[in-house]
């Protein structure tokens, strides 16, 4: 049983259309509620609404659902993109229903991004309230000044955004090479590359290992496995802390570049 809530938002949950298509959808006269075709998407059903598309009946709505994705380099998290470069969509198993992502990673970068079934769900784990940290590991161009690098731990301004703390520390160093382990809580737009090219140190390589409580664990490039569903459920009732309830982290093992 759910509370009331806005027609867009019921269709977008039965898996049907995002939320700006079912706003479309209601524009064209596709949807009625209780025989009455609607003319605006404001408009509210519950649970005992008869909600119709195209004549048929409404679907049940999925219950929420999350799944760990390993992104490949050269995919855009972008459901269509005018250049025609591929995108995550291209790639995922058609067995998915329709998914959106939690937060973004771009073109090159790599790792863990998280996929939901439920709009809502996915604007929740985004919250920066959640205090969720996000891990990377970064193999970066140049010689590396830990000095520097501690300093980011303080914030730092670049072209007059401001950045919140950011864990930063040396992995290895390999001659002009270096492998950094990277932590922090916002997430800005590229923020990992920007910051570390205004040090000096281009990132050739960027690896997103964990999100709050979910980890990449052994999962291969290009795979997605679904989180539990009594996981998920402990996770939206009690909203554990990273520390206490980490999902799928990696076993010990020697690491592989």
């Amino acid at each position: 049983m759910t509370g009331p809530e806005r027609i867009a938002k019921r269709l977008a949950r039965a898996g049907l259309c995002s939320r700006r298509d079912a706003e479309r959808w209601i524009a064209a006269g596709r949807v009625a509620v209780d025989g009455k075709v609607l003319d605006t998407p404001a408009f509210t059903v519950t649970d005992k609404s008869r909600i119709e598309v195209d004549g048929k009946p409404l679907p049940d709505a999925d219950r929420p659902r999350l799944w760990r994705y390993h992104k490949p380099p050269g995919e855009l998290v972008t459901a269509r993109d005018p250049q025609g470069r591929p995108t995550i969509f291209d790639s995922l198993p058609k067995s998915l229903p329709r998914v959106v992502t939690v937060g973004r990673l771009d073109f090159m970068s790599e790792g863990l991004l998280l996929l939901t079934n439920d709009g809502s769900l996915a604007r929740r784990l985004e919250l920066p309230a959640n205090g969720w940290i996000r891990r990377y590991r970064a193999r970066v161009h140049g010689v590396v000044d830990e000095a520097r690098l501690a300093g980011l731990a303080k914030g730092i301004t670049i072209d007059g955004v401001r950045y919140g703390a950011i864990e930063a520390k040396l992995e290895r160093q390999q001659r002009t090479n270096a492998w950094l382990d990277i932590a922090l809580g916002e997430g800005k737009n590229r923020e990992v590359r920007r910051v570390l090219a205004h040090l000096d140190l281009p990132v050739m390589r960027l690896i997103r290992v964990a999100f709050g409580p979910f980890y990449l664990g052994e999962l291969e490039r290009g795979d997605v496995g679904e989180v539990p569903a009594q996981a998920l459920d402990n996770l939206l009732g009690l909203k554990p802390s990273p520390r206490k309830q980490g999902w799928a982290k990696p076993r010990a093992k020697k690491r592989r570049h």
